[in-house]
């Protein structure tokens, strides 16, 4: 028998650590299936679920379905405290117990409800319809920590903000011990994280409304790049009060010629568009290795292909007149996928049905693309939904998906008379076939207030 001392024990002690992690390490690389750093950066990333929480429907199935339809959830703010303001219109999610609806009431309890933002429950609700969607529930601790989470938030909470505000005059012990945690915006996040045991990256953008594609292009370089095998990621927003209704409109920044009339209130590229309608909610996508994919025997939506972004460099809230932001983003995120402009077939535009905007964007489109523009299908969803700020890019990136895996367009409604610089075909109205491409291959435009930008390239899923 040998007898060890103390440091012979730490020694042998550390070694069996160091070849257990060994061991973990060898299945992981086994598992995601690279070698080399080569190897790695050309890793497939595929997207295997979707939840939605939106104005136009709380489940992927019944928000698609309205969007493809040429439905509107945009509807008249009743509260007493819009009266006063010139925008009274906003796209709300819907109240209710019936399919498609929502009742936060019925997935929290009141203690779980008084420690998280409404944007924050919004992301765990639609994190768990992709998750599901993505049968994704990992047991074992080394899948675990090969899934992560990215959400952003645009906007904090202004409503706990001012409440907090008022409660202190009264008091110290008035102001919540969950005020902070509420207000975070990393803790929709964090939440997930926490809730499905993910100890992959945990990340958090906040880039205005640009906010949703980046976190779902940063995603996919995570998983692109063996950071993670499985990203759950997307963006979340509950800005709806009368605070930033009214800090919107001193920015002019809102539609108020459709008071009585919410449903036709925002109208991407039409000629009478005069300001975006602010809308609500969270949408999540599930991105995932393709040969970890193929592994489960999980349903494919569509593969990321690329990722751009950029920066005008220009003004706080207007985009540069010449689209060159725009145009960066667009052309960074072909060439990150290796395709040239010929090879896109659709582009879902950022369109927010600004006079200004809207028009910017059709000109960078007309300038990357050249020729090929009038070719291309290129449409906005916000008629529908509105302006989800940090939520936009993520929900119409959904919807862009949807478009990959259906082959159908999703339409831009209430364009009625175009722009006069409007002339590129813009699914006025109803949907259109997507024929005549080879590969279904879009672009995800998502721009934000301080000259961000961001554009995903989506395609269908094709084994070669």
């Amino acid at each position: 028998m040998i007898w060890l001392g103390n440091a012979e024990r730490v020694m042998v002690a550390s070694l069996s650590c160091l070849q257990r992690f060994q061991a973990v390490w060898k299945r992981r690389v086994i598992i995601r299936s690279f070698k080399t750093s080569s190897e790695l950066k050309a890793r497939r990333v595929v997207v295997t679920g979707l939840g939605v929480v939106s104005p136009v429907g709380c489940s992927v199935y019944k928000a698609w379905s309205t969007i493809i339809q040429g439905g509107c959830g945009i509807v008249q703010l009743k509260d007493e405290n819009y009266n006063n303001l010139p925008c009274q219109v906003a796209g709300l999610i819907q109240d209710g117990k019936d399919a498609g609806k929502f009742n936060l009431d019925s997935y929290f309890s009141k203690s779980e409800l008084r420690s998280m933002a409404p944007a924050t429950a919004y992301a765990i609700i639609a994190a768990q319809e992709a998750l599901q969607d993505a049968k994704w529930f990992p047991e074992e601790e080394e899948l675990k920590e090969a899934t992560g989470v990215a959400v952003g938030m645009g906007m904090i909470d202004l409503v706990d903000v001012c409440e907090t505000a008022a409660a202190l005059q009264k008091g110290y012990n008035r102001v919540s011990p969950f005020f902070v945690p509420r207000i975070l915006p990393n803790m929709a996040a964090g939440q997930i994280s926490i809730r499905y045991g993910f100890r992959g990256p945990n990340h958090t953008v906040s880039t205005a409304c640009a906010t949703g594609a980046h976190a779902l292009g940063d995603a996919f370089r995570f998983v692109q790049r063996g950071d993670a095998d499985v990203m759950i990621c997307g963006g979340a927003e509950a800005s709806i009060n009368p605070l930033s209704i009214a800090g919107f409109c001193r920015l002019r920044a809102l539609s108020t010629s459709y008071n009585k009339m919410p449903e036709k209130a925002s109208r991407p590229f039409d000629k009478d568009r005069d300001g975006f309608v602010m809308g609500e909610g969270s949408a999540m996508l599930v991105l995932e290795e393709l040969n970890h994919a193929k592994s489960r025997g999980v349903n494919i939506y569509a593969e990321i292909l690329g990722y751009g972004l950029s920066g005008d460099a220009h003004h706080m809230t207007a985009p540069k007149e010449d689209g060159t932001g725009a145009i960066l983003a667009m052309s960074r995120a072909l060439k990150d996928a290796k395709l040239k402009p010929s090879d896109i077939g659709y582009i879902n535009a950022h369109a927010t049905s600004t006079p200004v905007g809207d028009a910017i964007e059709s000109r960078a489109i007309k300038t990357l693309f050249g020729p090929h523009s009038n070719k291309l299908a290129v449409s906005s969803t916000k008629g529908a939904h509105g302006h989800l700020l940090g939520a936009a890019g993520n929900l119409e990136a959904v919807f862009t998906v949807m478009a990959c895996y259906k082959a159908w367009l999703p339409p831009t409604i209430n364009m009625n008379q175009p722009d006069e610089s409007a002339d590129l075909n813009y699914v006025p109205n109803e949907k259109q076939e997507w024929v005549g491409n080879t590969k279904r291959v879009a672009l995800k435009n998502a721009f934000g207030f301080g000259g961000t930008n961001a554009s995903i390239c989506i395609s269908e899923y094709k084994e070669k």
